[in-house]
């Protein structure tokens, strides 16, 4: 069995581009059938990101291509302002 808070603080990592995205902070499930629907990440913008705060972003599970020990892997997903939480 998997658990969603197992997946708290895993580096997220865009399979095409090997750039670290964040970290995942929390999940969000869906109460119609108790399945995760996406994870929210971390994101850090920089030497500066303590000062201005941080960023986060949604993902949806179907961009999920794997969930390791430590790392998560997306496929290319856009990340533009729609997803983006301040």
């Amino acid at each position: 069995m998997f658990r969603g808070y197992n997946l708290r603080q895993r580096t997220v990592i865009d399979i095409d581009t090997a750039e670290r995205i964040g970290s995942v902070s929390d999940v969000e499930i869906d109460e119609a059938t108790g399945n995760i629907s996406s994870i929210i990440v971390k994101r850090r913008y920089g030497f500066f990101s303590g000062f201005f705060g941080f960023g986060e972003i949604t993902i949806p599970w179907s961009a999920i291509e794997a969930v390791g020990r430590e790392f998560v892997l997306v496929k290319t997903f856009d990340f533009g302002e729609k997803c983006l939480k301040n």
